[in-house]
């Protein structure tokens, strides 16, 4: 019912930048908070960025001041700005929403498939 599409991975240069974007549709009734987690090659799945409906955002702190998340709750549409990256931010990122449904208000994650980021020496 609830589908996530991400969009804008790739390779690029290390100090270079790649936005990231989430576009969410289905029944969905309410989109609490959205976010980003990666898994490097090798590792587990590790949170990235979060951002709240109402703005608040958390953020790794392997990613502070060079990521930025942002959302935009009418469209339903997530984004996360990634500037100076480096090799260790090689991995698949995959975009999640907790949502609530209609009429109970109970929440459930989704999660997209994920996009490939390479970031090269």
């Amino acid at each position: 019912q609830v589908q996530l599409v991400e969009s804008g991975g790739g390779l690029v240069q290390a100090g270079g930048s790649l936005r990231l974007s989430c576009v969410v549709s289905g029944s969905i009734f309410r989109i609490n908070a959205m976010g980003w987690y990666r898994q490097a090659p090798g590792k587990q799945r590790e949170l990235v960025a979060v951002i709240t409906s109402g703005g608040s955002t958390n953020y790794a702190d392997s990613v502070k001041g060079r990521f930025t998340i942002s959302r935009d709750n009418a469209k339903n549409t997530g984004n996360l700005q990634m500037n100076s990256l480096k090799p260790e931010d090689t991995g698949v990122y995959y975009c999640y929403v907790r949502a609530a449904r209609r009429y109970s208000g109970a929440e459930y994650d989704a999660w997209g498939q994920g996009t490939q980021v390479t970031v090269s020496s």
